[in-house]
């Protein structure tokens, strides 16, 4: 009997402590869980669509049926082989993974645009470099039949205007199924991509092709839109195209002096709202914005490139949306725009990722605990609830 008892007693100490280590470990995986996965469910849970002028009085099978619902969003940054540490890569894509991930399960989305700069280093990429990028981006970015990916090219993805090549071109339009002054219409509405980067208006060999693409496009679109009472001989052989005014999908915005004027919590940097655009490198010449503008008399603009958001109106009537950058690399509240289109309306509506800051705090809050945890259960700490009964029983003492 001796002897059993004695055995149960050193048995105590250590079931205490497996048990505090499960604890502990409890602890540490909840945190994780929470911080790398639940909270992107908790934060884009609180996106709505935006409605139309009369979709709030449409049926949900109405509504699915004549609005479109698109999401926006630019410069993902894929890093590569040359610039990107394996740690960054790793922390970055899972966080643009599970975000993107996450909006397609809650919101499904009937297509998403990427407007640009989805890879870093594309611009200077070897074949093999470039077969990784293509292969993470396509485990990061993966979908669904039921929702549509469209990206457009952006400056790192085929270089500046000087770095820009025929084979870079075409490795990115093959990968993306992408040409400048291709037309996609969803539900009878029209979207117009452009490569902006080949807007240089110098005559370059990419520049002529995309130009005369957009030109026939324009020429198209604008046939379409005519009454056909008032149609002309130019617009007799055309193949007419729904008559919704475009939406023109670009990654350099159309020419502003500088972000200024720019308003909201994701916008420049108070200390680079004044800096001057450059042309043809910040944003497009004011020659190729003014030929966009005139070609396709578009009903909204959206273009990325800045990584910060602006909203714009050019000839007093034309708004321009940059979006923000969809990476937590170029900035602390990474977001993305939802739009509810339909060929004659549109609405659209930001919806925020979580703010690296806030899930920093987490971590450093949790840490902090942690160690008092372990400091309180090896006594080298004395625990809040002793400590406050000692203070009372000195206290009756005197």
């Amino acid at each position: 009997m001796l002897g059993s008892g004695s055995t149960t007693v050193k048995n105590l100490p250590l079931k205490r402590r497996l048990c505090f280590l499960l604890k502990l470990v409890c602890f540490v995986s909840s945190v994780l869980i929470f911080c790398e996965f639940l909270i992107y469910y908790v934060v884009i849970f609180q996106c709505r669509w935006p409605d139309v002028k009369g979709g709030a009085h449409m049926s949900e099978k109405e509504t699915s049926a004549s609005v479109l619902r698109a999401i926006f969003l630019a410069d993902t940054h894929l890093l590569g082989e040359i610039k990107g540490h394996w740690l960054d890569k790793l922390r970055r894509e899972w966080q643009m993974e599970r975000s993107f991930q996450t909006a397609l399960w809650l919101l499904q989305p009937d297509i998403v645009f990427i407007l640009g700069d989805v890879f870093d280093e594309g611009k200077w990429s070897s074949p093999q470099a470039w077969a990784d990028d293509v292969r993470r981006f396509q485990k990061m970015f993966k979908h669904s039949v039921f929702t549509e990916l469209v990206v457009i090219a952006g400056n790192h993805d085929i270089g500046f205007h000087y770095e820009m090549t025929t084979y870079k071109v075409n490795r990115f339009e093959k990968l993306f199924n992408f040409t400048s002054g291709k037309l996609i219409t969803r539900k009878g509405i029209n979207f117009v991509l452009v490569n902006s980067v080949a807007m240089e208006g110098d005559g370059c060999a990419v520049c002529r092709t995309s130009e005369a693409k957009l030109v026939a496009l324009s020429h198209k679109l604008n046939c379409s839109q005519q009454k056909p009472n008032n149609s002309n001989k130019r617009c007799s052989d055309v193949e007419k195209l729904p008559a919704s005014e475009p939406i023109l999908l670009q990654h350099y915005p159309l020419y502003r002096k500088n972000d200024a004027e720019c308003t909201g919590e994701d916008s420049a940097p108070p200390e680079e709202k004044n800096i001057p655009f450059k042309e043809k490198y910040d944003v497009l010449s004011q020659e190729a914005s003014q030929k966009l503008l005139w070609w396709f008399q578009p009903r909204l603009i959206l273009s990325g490139h800045t990584h910060s958001a602006c909203e714009v109106l050019h000839a007093g009537k034309i708004p321009e949306i940059s979006v923000p950058s969809f990476s937590w690399r170029n900035r602390n509240n990474p977001s993305f725009i939802m739009g509810s289109i339909t060929p004659t309306d549109f609405s659209l509506q930001k919806c925020f990722l979580p703010f690296e800051s806030r899930v920093f705090i987490i971590y450093c809050a949790a840490g902090a605990l942690l160690v008092i945890l372990v400091l309180a259960h090896v006594q080298l700490l004395t625990p809040p609830f002793y400590f406050a009964q000692r203070l009372i029983s000195k206290h009756k003492a005197v």
